[in-house]
């Protein structure tokens, strides 16, 4: 789906914009907090990212090596893959062996974790067999259609399957995504409270796609309930104008961790369906717009002892020259 534009103008011009300074993002960034801030990307293994001559160097074709060069350039990843199938503690291992140790994982929940459906055929084979007669032929499943016992399987295999990340101390924040049509309610803050319960200690973010959760009639209850369960909010920055906007609202919630999201502004395609997910994404900031959340940044890392701020506008190379860019403003910080 062609965009082009100022925001699209190619995985050249994303990469000579990056040459200069390949290594902006590489460690972990001293905040004004007395804690650091951690610059990466939400996604190592796109296939737009892994295209020759994008990102990899040549040479870089299997998943060790593509996963050990990113780990050389920055200090943390986002892990969206396990929103659509659970994690096995094999593949967990190895990420660990591919990475050094104070690499960081943030790991997004599986999406029956969190109100979404999944498909069933992307469920474990034990889960697919135990699925009852009428919902083992449905297209999507969702959570609350589950026998209690599978629905207690699917967070039993999440926290399994990332138990080598939390082991090895490499467990950033098990990211929870509430999509558009959970809204803010006794039910919904109950089922957040539930989830952070269900992880059993692993730590946890809450990113909103509903508006209405930081309107004008509930900003300060949805601040307020994440405080004090210490729960840290998702900021993002992300299309505008739409059902599922969300505002650019700086809030720190949690004294351990403070996560930022970029997801682009590429409005048009946000909330059009049946096209392919890295459309929704496919937006290079400029110079000025990652500028303007410097001061943000800067007043979130304050807050809390580390924080991620982490691209999702991962077509080809835009999220890591995006991510090098912002590290690179940031980086300019100084500790008074």
């Amino acid at each position: 789906m062609p965009y082009g534009g100022p925001h699209d103008p190619g995985a050249g011009e994303a990469a000579e914009r990056a040459r200069a300074i390949e290594d902006a993002a590489a460690d972990p960034i001293a905040s004004p907090g007395g804690g650091w801030i951690r610059v990466g990307t939400a996604s190592w293994t796109d296939p737009t990212m892994i295209a020759p001559g994008v990102f990899y160097p040549p040479g870089a074709d299997t998943a060790e090596e593509r996963l050990a060069f990113y780990a050389r350039h920055f200090p943390v990843v986002e892990v969206d893959a396990t929103y659509y199938a659970l994690p096995v503690p094999a593949t967990a291992e190895l990420w660990v062996r591919r990475t050094p140790p104070d690499f960081t994982f943030d790991v997004k929940a599986h999406a029956l974790m969190t109100g979404q459906p999944s498909e069933p055929r992307r469920l474990p084979k034990r889960l697919r067999e135990a699925l009852p007669a009428d919902l083992a032929t449905k297209p999507r499943l969702y959570a609350k259609d589950l026998p209690a016992e599978l629905r207690d399987e699917v967070w039993r295999r999440f926290a399994e399957g990332i138990e080598p990340l939390r082991a090895s101390g490499q467990l950033g924040s098990v990211l929870l995504q509430y999509p558009r049509w959970v809204f803010p309610s006794s039910e919904a803050r109950d089922a957040i409270l539930e989830a952070r319960e269900r992880l059993g200690g692993l730590p946890c973010a809450v990113e909103f796609r509903s508006a209405a959760w930081l309107n004008e009639k509930n900003a300060e209850r949805t601040l307020r309930f994440l405080a004090d369960h210490a729960i840290p909010f998702v900021m993002v920055d992300g299309p505008q104008g739409l059902a599922s906007s969300m505002p650019p609202v700086v809030a720190v919630t949690s004294p351990e961790l403070a996560l930022v999201r970029f997801h682009g502004r590429r409005a048009d395609t946000w909330e059009t369906p049946g096209i392919p997910t890295v459309e929704r994404f496919r937006y290079l900031y400029d110079r000025d717009e990652l500028a303007a959340w410097v001061p943000r940044i800067r007043e979130a890392a304050l807050g809390a002892r580390e924080t991620h701020v982490l691209m999702n506008n991962c077509f080809a190379n835009y999220g890591t020259t995006n991510a090098r860019e912002i590290a690179a403003l940031l980086s300019d910080l100084r500790l008074d």
